[in-house]
């Protein structure tokens, strides 16, 4: 009673202490408290520097928007990308990685536009004109809200899906090991870094082999 007494400022208590030669110790009570409140002010440091960091890899595509193209292009990015929860580093990066900005882009596997689209996704999102760039914009920001949530935000299988398709990464039970598939993340993730991104779990249940999925890349 005497040391807590003493710790809250009790000046006879302080005395009676001075004039045993006994230190006030503080209670178990007020060391774990104290404790706790360390970890307390570690975990918030260690969230701000994330954001902070996560903040800075989110910009870092701005460095790499330099003609008046691509210029054009990104404020097209700009007005969608919110509407599907999109971080616009992860348009610009996928973009830049399928079509390099070319609007006009036609794979050899038919994927067209600016997020090379296939006609079986340009079809399942609804994009009639694929070589129209805010359509071909719309429909790829929609096909990656859907893997983002298929996926639980999981930015390299996302990625991986968008490559090769999620059955694929389903098959794999993750990143698939194709060399075109793993460059292509590798591509993206020298741009847009982000291991995880936010997701709307409204759009769509998870794979049902998430969290079983591998994502590490081959050496």
């Amino acid at each position: 009673w005497y040391a807590r007494a003493a710790l809250l400022g009790d000046v006879h208590a302080e005395n009676m202490f001075k004039r045993l030669g006994v230190p006030a110790d503080k209670p178990d009570c007020v060391l774990q408290a104290e404790r706790d409140e360390l970890d307390r002010t570690d975990q918030a440091a260690r969230k701000l520097k994330e954001a902070a960091d996560a903040g800075a890899l989110a910009v870092r595509y701005r460095e790499l928007v330099n003609t008046p193209e691509e210029q054009r292009i990104m404020k097209i990015v700009y007005k969608l990308a919110p509407r599907f929860g999109i971080e616009p580093g992860l348009a610009f990066a996928v973009i830049r990685a399928e079509s390099n900005f070319n609007v006009n882009a036609l794979s050899d596997k038919n994927a067209q536009g600016l997020m090379q689209l296939i006609p079986e996704t340009a079809a399942r999102f609804r994009v009639n004109k694929p070589f129209d760039p805010e359509q071909n914009i719309r429909g790829g920001l929609s096909y990656l809200q859907w893997l983002l949530a298929y996926f639980q935000g999981n930015v390299p299988l996302v990625l991986a899906a968008y490559n090769s398709g999620e059955g694929t990464v389903e098959r794999f039970r993750g990143v698939p090991p194709y060399p075109e598939t793993q460059g292509y993340i590798r591509r993206i993730q020298e741009v847009f870094a982000w291991q995880q991104h936010p997701f709307d779990q409204r759009v769509t249940a998870p794979s049902p082999f998430f969290p079983g999925l591998q994502t590490s890349l081959s050496p």
